[in-house]
């Protein structure tokens, strides 16, 4: 399986990363992550790349063999629409973080970001992430609410084997906010994929 996480600094994409590596080592898989910062203080981009399966050489994903992109932000995700392969799967976060062209005016924020990704044979599950967090009790945990609904995605991996990973590596204070998030996220794939 090969996920890439995409995001603006400060959303959390390292956490997420954690979580789908450890997951994957607890079933038993190879895991690589690797985290590729950029400008990855808050304002620019991150991007780490989580491959498991029974033997990985590389901890990069290539261009064309990724199976998901978790995108945190709209632009972010469409940047990243080169590492999916036809039939991909991308979970996209609606929230839009304007970039420095875009602020200064030198640049237009593109339309239709889910329409663009869906154009490209990708399957796209758009969600209000933020909304979600809020909902869930904290704005921080936009990152659970789209792990979660990448997990949902993810075929032969127990419900309980994510909720207790969630558990072991959110921090205390904020553990149940992680698992209302994380639920929140779930059960809107879920519900759409029935």
């Amino acid at each position: 399986m090969n996920i890439v996480i995409v995001a603006v600094g400060g959303q959390g994409a390292l956490f997420a990363s954690r979580v789908l590596g450890a997951v994957a080592l607890g079933k038993g898989f190879d895991v690589k992550v690797s985290e590729v910062h950029g400008m990855s203080q808050r304002g620019g981009s991150v991007i780490t790349h989580v491959r498991y399966g029974s033997a990985i050489a590389s901890p990069i994903v290539e261009e064309g063999y990724g199976d998901m992109v978790i995108a945190m932000e709209m632009l972010e995700g469409l940047r990243a629409v080169p590492f999916l392969k036809k039939g991909g799967t991308m979970i996209l976060n609606e929230q839009v973080i304007h970039p420095m062209p875009v602020i200064t005016g030198k640049m237009a924020y593109p339309d239709d970001i889910a329409g663009k990704v869906a154009a490209q044979g990708i399957t796209v599950h758009r969600m209000d992430a933020l909304k979600m967090a809020c909902d869930a009790g904290n704005s921080k945990v936009v990152n659970t609410v789209l792990l979660g609904a990448a997990a949902a995605c993810v075929s032969g991996i127990d419900r309980a084997i994510w909720d207790d990973t969630v558990k072991t590596l959110a921090p205390r204070k904020y553990l149940d906010v992680n698992l209302q998030a994380f639920d929140k996220g779930y059960t809107m794939v879920k519900g759409n994929t029935k």
